[in-house]
């Protein structure tokens, strides 16, 4: 009898024909015009969920666009259960963003798809779904499947929190897998077991009551505009590290074998700079570069705005300034209580001839995996089998708030980043791509990670 690699295999330029036609479905989550899209995205991947033999596969909704959940419980009590996580929305893309040939109709060029949500996110969530048909077409999967494929990450999934927190018993699983990244090379797997947390604020600094002329009142009304200068240049002292009392409090520290881990990883820092483009590295002394991007909390300012900026010259002495700022966090932090720390910080640092506000504007958890766990032992050895070769582990730097959310509220559920993507795949950008290649090792993968876990329990 064939079995479920064989299958995958033998109906691989299949599977690669229905990604196309779902990813021709333009499901822009943060474009109203695209609502009917979403809905057609939903419907498309809850008919496919059926057709390869789900016991369940429903449409259901959120306060914004639903998700799309499905199940397989055939297995048993006895067997684990493995939740998957995705998302099938995606970003906005336009011939004029710079694109070689239409974002919504793929095309194959050298080996690579290229098409908006080819990697990020329908490619490598739809690689996991093939896997499954490929078992179930082929005799009982060795696990239970539950699939949760949300509409709005893209935009930050501001509703997924709630429908998880409002859905325990039905999401109960053994470990959540997702495959929503990149590994280092085609020829390289890598599993990040960190993602960092958030804290965004914004700080606005007030001083005259309206905007004034700066030759009739400059030198004795503190410019406002300086005068966040003055509070931005203290939230750092000068060897990187931020300067907020009690900022590092409650971070975890990195053991010896852990920064040796990661270490194998490391881009070298030739490879930094050509990624930057900076003349030299500035942060927190003490730590490599891929430790203080993956392993240690930074602050950051994103945007600042005052008085006038437009062409020409305009002799005003502000009103008001503002920065936008963002501290990206590591495990055992807490957003709100970061953003207390930064705010009480600020309020002793304003100058006296100012007044100064700092309000929260959002807040994810980070969240942190083990790695000699033994789901993580099953996904090391999926990748072996499907790679040929054995995983390196990374930490990653950006934030995926559903992680934490899984986490806290599924009883510390277990997940796996089992990522099919590259860094380079143009996510979000012009000419998305995914390597085809990764596509099919993906699905083989897949299969191996299940095939794995069902030795577990």
């Amino acid at each position: 009898m064939t079995n479920a690699h064989e299958y995958a295999q033998t109906n691989g330029a299949r599977f690669l024909e229905e990604l196309k036609t779902w990813i021709r479905i333009p499901s822009v989550s943060t474009d109203p015009a695209h609502k009917g899209d979403m809905q057609k995205a939903a419907e498309w991947l809850r008919d496919d969920m059926l057709r390869v033999g789900f016991e369940r596969a429903d449409i259901l909704p959120t306060a914004g666009h639903p998700v799309v959940y499905g199940e397989w419980l055939g297995a048993g009590e006895a067997a684990p259960t493995v939740l998957v996580y995705g998302h099938y929305d995606v970003q906005p893309a336009h011939m004029e963003d710079g694109w070689n040939s239409a974002p919504f109709e793929p095309v194959e060029r050298d080996g690579i798809l290229y098409a908006r949500g080819s990697s990020d996110d329908k490619g490598q969530m739809f690689a996991q779904l093939k896997a499954a048909e490929a078992l179930l077409a082929t005799g009982k999967p060795p696990v239970n499947l539950k699939f949760l494929i949300e509409g709005e990450e893209e935009i930050g999934t501001p509703n997924l929190g709630a429908f998880v927190d409002a859905n325990r018993e039905m999401l109960k699983a053994d470990v959540c897998v997702v495959s929503d990244g990149s590994i280092l090379a085609v020829d390289q797997p890598s599993i990040g077991y960190s993602t960092r947390g958030l804290t965004y604020m914004e700080v606005e600094v007030y001083g005259p009551k309206q905007d004034l002329h700066s030759g009739g009142f400059g030198g004795i009304v503190h410019n406002p505009a300086q005068a966040l200068a003055e509070i931005i240049a203290q939230l750092h002292k000068p060897d990187g590290s931020v300067a907020v009392p009690g900022f590092y409090d409650d971070v975890l520290p990195l053991s010896a074998e852990e920064r040796a881990e990661l270490q194998k990883s490391a881009w070298t820092e030739s490879q930094w700079q050509a990624a930057t483009g900076v003349p030299a590295f500035w942060g927190e002394p003490g730590y490599a570069l891929h430790e203080r991007i993956g392993a240690r909390p930074t602050l950051e300012i994103n945007g600042y705005a005052s008085g006038f900026y437009g062409t020409g010259q305009k002799t005003v002495l502000p009103a008001k300034a503002l920065a936008k700022i963002s501290c990206r966090l590591v495990a055992n932090q807490e957003p709100t209580h970061v953003y207390e720390l930064v705010r009480d910080y600020i309020a002793r640092i304003t100058p006296p001839g100012v007044r100064s506000e700092v309000r929260l504007l959002a807040g994810a958890y980070p969240a942190l995996m083990d790695i000699r766990s033994p789901m993580m032992g099953a996904a090391v050895a999926a990748y072996k089998k499907g790679w040929g070769k054995t995983p390196l582990f990374e930490r990653g730097g950006g934030t995926l708030p559903i992680l934490a959310d899984f986490q806290r509220f599924l009883g510390g559920l277990p997940i796996i980043l089992l990522s099919f993507g590259l860094s380079d795949d143009g996510a979000h950008g012009p000419d998305e791509h995914f390597v085809i290649e990764m596509f099919h090792k993906g699905v083989d993968t897949a299969i191996h990670f299940m095939e794995e876990a069902g030795k577990l329990k």
